[in-house]
């Protein structure tokens, strides 16, 4: 398996630290609003990744934080009216139930940044200790950069000499531009934390590595984790921070390997609050069925900038509805894990960096061979059972296909008209039962009304919205 290491901007074999296993850490969610587009972009582009290291036999440790300190909360707490916890719970949950609606897996390890403070008191402490870290008059802990050699070494960039040496204006305690805070000092009566340095917050960049210290790493290993992701807008300065901190307090690298998801855009403007056209992901979810816009989403290489546009979303509706209708055609059909070859083939293509537009291709390609060969005569019972094989493959490797393909042509119909549905099927099969073809023939035109179509097989009557 190869992957794009970000920093050294090549591809790179994925060989981990431990035979057999894997360690992934991916910056999650700040918790103070709905999750948009570009959270789910990152969300999907780390759970395909965990699944292809799975389908590659390793067993896979995969953490993803949670933000739940942040000046954004506390802001949001006091306009609202409610405690942070309230504020907090309420966007983590909404957050896991999109995230579910679009086929993502929890991680196995969700740490909150309030159940991390020892972790990051200690890491501050070791920083003060070893010297990379300095505390103000007004009560703020620094990260000193000039003290850190391979500062800068991560994101490659470049610092001219005057920025190196400024020093901010005199309300700042900062002694280089670059410093940055590891623990904030608050003297109001807003939201602090007790610390052996006072009361405060602790810094944002400091919670991915004391989690990573406190839940991943293991003494004997030279890298906190195998593998850390995230958003490209991470890299610097928030992964480079991350770097220096566990660089200057452990003796160990941060991770072997980094990975970052390219930017999402929609019709050609960088996502932005700023900009006023964040698109939330609760109102995509309201028109299109999740895995529809997993498929989209994940359907351009997790590298390359996405824009998101409606037009390509409705094409990659139908790229996923032949997918379904597949299914259909061999509903029922039980079989074997075994392997194929084109099980074997979609996996190359996965190890490749996650080659996403090869697999594609190579699925386009079964789906269509297999419809050619089902429209043949014959019976086909080998070939249904290795083709529906292909089909669970595809549904565990890139989470394509898990729903029942009946109810998944089902997606936009209200609970109420499903359940009008569902009853007048329940007359029809009793009038079909008793041999009362007219009363049958009657319900199937007031079940068309509702703009769907019926099929009958051995295992009952489905329906689909047309």
């Amino acid at each position: 398996m190869f992957i794009y290491d970000s920093v050294q901007k090549t591809k790179r074999e994925f060989i981990p630290q431990e035979a057999g296993k894997a360690s992934l850490y991916v910056c999650g969610p700040t918790v103070y609003d709905d999750a948009h587009l570009g959270h789910a972009k990152s969300a999907l582009v780390f759970d395909l990744l965990t699944r292809v290291l799975r389908a590659n036999g390793l067993d896979v440790t995969y953490a993803r934080n949670i933000t739940d300190i942040d000046d954004k909360i506390i802001k949001k707490a006091h306009e609202q009216n409610k405690s942070i916890k309230e504020i907090t719970d309420f966007y983590t949950n909404s957050y896991h139930e999109e995230m579910k609606s679009l086929g993502v897996v929890r991680p196995d390890l969700e740490p909150k940044a309030t159940e991390s403070l020892e972790a990051m008191i200690e890491m501050i402490s070791d920083l003060i200790d070893k010297g990379y870290a300095y505390s103000t008059e007004e009560g703020d802990i620094y990260f000193d950069t000039s003290k850190d050699s391979a500062y800068l070494s991560l994101s490659k960039r470049v610092q001219e000499e005057g920025e190196k040496i400024q020093r901010v204006e005199s309300s700042s305690q900062k002694r280089n531009s670059a410093d940055f805070a590891l623990w904030k000092s608050v003297k109001d009566d807003s939201i602090t934390f007790d610390s052996p340095f006072g009361a405060g917050r602790p810094g944002w960049h400091l919670e991915c590595s004391a989690m990573i210290e406190k839940h991943l790493v293991k003494p004997q290993l030279p890298y906190g984790v195998d593998i850390h992701g995230g958003g490209a807008d991470l890299l610097f300065p928030h992964h480079e921070n991350e770097a220096a901190q566990t660089r200057c307090a452990t003796n160990h690298t941060l991770a072997n390997y980094w990975m970052h998801n390219g930017f999402v855009t929609i019709d050609g403007e960088k996502m932005s609050k700023s900009l006023g056209n964040s698109f939330f992901l609760k109102d995509a979810l309201k028109v299109y069925d999740g895995e529809v816009l997993r498929f989209y989403l994940l359907s351009t290489h997790y590298r390359s900038n996405f824009n998101f546009n409606e037009e390509d979303l409705i094409s990659a509706k139908k790229r996923l509805d032949k997918i379904y209708r597949l299914k259909k055609r061999l509903f029922g059909i039980t079989h074997n894990q075994e392997s194929t070859p084109f099980q074997k083939s979609l996996l190359e293509a996965l190890n490749d960096d996650l080659n996403v537009s090869t697999s594609l291709a190579l699925i386009d390609a079964m789906v269509s061979e297999a419809n050619e060969t089902l429209d043949t005569p014959g019976k086909h019972k080998e070939f249904k059972r290795i083709t529906a094989a292909n089909l669970s493959y595809i549904q565990r490797v890139l989470g394509f296909g898990e729903k029942n393909p009946f109810e998944y042509f089902q997606h936009g119909v209200d609970a109420s008209t499903k359940e009008k549905i569902f009853d007048l099927i329940t007359q029809r099969d009793k009038a079909k039962a008793a041999k009362d073809f007219a009363s049958s023939d009657a319900l199937r035109d007031e079940i068309l009304a509702f703009g769907v179509s019926i099929m009958d097989t051995p295992d009952g009557t489905f329906w689909e919205k047309i």
